[in-house]
């Protein structure tokens, strides 16, 4: 069984809104997380969807699901105090249905630009790997500082990637490192970022372009200007 994860427990403080969380941000009438919804659900390969969402939003959501005929959710479960943490939730979720080898797709609810294809290829990969992270080349230095002030290094470009979504894994390899997080009480920034911090071999997906996480105000605008563009390409073929 391959399952998606996605997590929408976030307040969206950068975003600067407070009426609504900035998973339930419209675009033309639709909130982000449907649209990011909707690549997995008509994803051939995905059986099963996983929704961690603020408490205080479920039953908005579950009106969403029937509106828009997302039929492919069976749980929704209510979010953490950070990402971290509503992952652990989900997959702890996930331990009634998922079987050991079982595929889990970990990924956020606001980046719904992702590709059919991208999907596949990081099943693909976690099955002949158990691990498959999606990352995108660095475009320009990365800047290491201990201190944030002093560079204390400027590491080769044409090695460094950027950690993006989705980030996939057999069931049982993730499921064990972040029980291990929560019994010594590890917060960490996301998937990737946990297993390294257990030494954990991953291998790399390489992300499509414009796989962008809608955080701020300006990534909002951006991201109707992609979706817009995209929608005229496929209608009008420009």
């Amino acid at each position: 069984m391959n399952t998606a994860l996605i997590f929408a427990g976030g307040t969206g403080q950068r975003m600067n809104t407070y009426a609504r969380p900035k998973q339930f941000l419209e675009l033309h009438g639709k909130p982000i997380i449907l649209y990011t919804l909707e690549h997995f659900e008509r994803h051939p390969e995905i059986d099963n969807i996983v929704v961690v969402c603020l408490s205080s939003w479920i039953d908005e959501l579950k009106l969403l699901l029937r509106r828009y005929d997302i039929e492919k959710v069976s749980q929704i479960v209510p979010g953490g105090e950070t990402g971290h943490d509503s992952i652990y939730r989900g997959l702890r979720a996930l331990t009634v249905v998922c079987q050991a080898d079982d595929i889990v797709l970990i990924h956020d609810g606001v980046r719904p630009l992702i590709t059919k294809e991208l999907i596949s290829t990081n099943i693909a990969k976690a099955k002949m790997h158990g691990t498959a992270i999606t990352v995108e080349p660095a475009i320009e230095s990365v800047i290491q500082s201990s201190n944030g002030d002093q560079i204390d290094g400027v590491p080769r470009r044409a090695s460094m990637y950027t950690a993006k979504a989705p980030q996939t894994f057999r069931f049982a390899l993730i499921w064990e490192y972040y029980q291990r997080a929560h019994n010594e009480g590890m917060l960490t920034i996301d998937s990737a970022h946990l297993l390294s911090l257990f030494n954990v071999e991953m291998h790399m997906v390489k992300s499509p372009p414009n796989n962008m996480k809608i955080t701020t105000p300006t990534d909002f605008y951006i991201f109707r200007a992609l979706h817009e563009a995209i929608e005229n390409q496929q209608i009008l073929g420009i």
